[in-house]
């Protein structure tokens, strides 16, 4: 069985966004390092009296693990917290003034803040609180073999350790929630997107399946009535006729089977026949009733009935949007034939003034995911977006021959 890697340790801050603050844990520790290391080598000889190879011994001790605490924070603690212990029991070897700081002095404060803050960035509350707990004891049992007495002050390492526990971990729990709810938000938006793209294939299948079934029902009809219709048909013609009304007769069967499956309560509006390109003339009219000036250009031709509902639910679509986004925008909608294909545009200007909230505050969950999905079904093409001037345009080609259209 192969060996399992350890895991590389990751750098404090390394998922920053910025590289700046990716290495700002790195200039912290490096400058700390280098401005303790010197100064704690000085004031332990020249002040207290310590020994000066112990007193480097002790500085290296001391500061160096700094470096270490940007990737292993605890680590680092671990060799400090015994440095500093050392250093402590080392200065009741010489004699030194009451005035100055024991067990622990400024230098070794400075540099134990610093290893709390990137103790409380990476570790649990759980560790956070032990090391705490651990400081307070080493602090206190210090204190018993105290060469001037106990004071207030000597209690500075766990006083001021503990604020910055606190604070780091505050902070990096706060980065987590925020983290988390961004995380959250963009899952949530894409599940939206995908219930929406959905729901728009559901409802364009349930109005296909009405389309369909109406030519489907015609052939069962003219295949059933063939033989009373038309005199002097052969039996083998007859017997086709027969078979090609059951073959619609079944196929209207399971196309009903599946749209059970794809209505439901709250589909019964749309079990009446599909709208076309008829009716976009009273989508212009409803809209310019709502306070919407909309000059409408219809068109006449006779298109495919998926062709038509396509272009009726993506002028629909887009009048929804003029409405929720631009109230009171003046409105172009023109329905054109050029060649073999249909042209849909609808252009609309800024709004009169900006709406204060939008009317509409759930709208209809579908806008340009479902008009996209209406153009590939006939196999056309969207084209939409702002313009200059604050308005916004949609357009839309969409086949008229069978042979574009497969």
């Amino acid at each position: 069985m192969a060996p399992v890697e350890e895991e590389r340790p990751r750098a404090l801050l390394a998922g920053a966004s910025r590289r700046w603050v990716r290495l700002l844990p790195w200039g912290v520790a490096f400058v700390l390092c280098v401005a303790l290391l010197p100064t704690t080598i000085v004031v332990l000889t020249a002040d207290y009296g310590l020994n000066g190879s112990v007193a480097s011994a002790l500085a290296v001790a001391q500061a160096a693990p700094l470096l270490l605490a940007v990737v292993r924070p605890l680590r680092a603690w671990c060799v400090v917290l015994a440095a500093d212990v050392a250093g402590a029991l080392a200065l009741l070897t010489v004699d030194f003034e009451e005035r100055l700081l024991w067990p622990f002095p400024p230098m070794q404060i400075v540099g134990y803040i610093g290893l709390c803050l990137a103790l409380g960035l990476r570790e649990r509350r759980r560790t956070l609180v032990r090391v705490w707990l651990a400081t307070a004891a080493a602090n206190i049992g210090l204190g018993f073999v105290a060469p001037h007495g106990t004071s207030a002050r000597n209690l500075l390492l766990t006083i001021l350790g503990g604020v910055a526990l606190l604070l780091a971990a505050a902070l990096r729990e706060r980065y987590e929630v925020q983290r988390r709810l961004a995380e959250q938000e963009t899952i949530s938006e894409a599940e939206r997107d995908r219930r929406t793209l959905l729901e728009e294939r559901a409802r364009i299948a349930r109005e296909l399946h009405d389309v369909v079934a109406h030519h489907m029902s015609v052939i069962t009809v003219q295949a059933d009535t063939a033989s009373y219709r038309l005199d002097g048909l052969a039996p083998d013609v007859r017997e086709e006729f027969t078979s090609i009304a059951a073959t619609a007769r079944e196929s209207l069967g399971e196309m009903r089977r599946l749209l059970g499956v794809l209505r439901n309560e709250e589909t019964h509006g749309e079990l009446v026949p599909q709208p076309g390109l008829t009716r976009i003339g009273q989508l212009a009219d409803a809209t310019a009733r709502a306070g919407t000036p909309v000059d409408f250009t219809p068109c006449d031709t006779d298109v495919p009935e998926t062709v038509g509902l396509s272009a009726y639910r993506i002028v629909q679509e887009a009048l929804a949007n003029v409405v929720r986004h631009a109230p009171g925008a003046p409105t172009r909608v023109s329905v054109t034939e050029s060649g073999a294909r249909l042209t849909v545009l609808v252009v609309n200007g800024p709004p009169p003034q900006p709406p204060a909230a939008p009317l509409e505050t759930g709208g209809t969950g579908h806008g340009l995911v479902g008009m996209r999905e209406r153009v590939r079904l006939v196999g056309g093409t969207l084209d939409t977006g702002p313009l200059p001037d604050g308005g916004f345009r949609v357009a839309a080609q969409l086949p008229l021959t069978e042979k574009d259209l497969t």
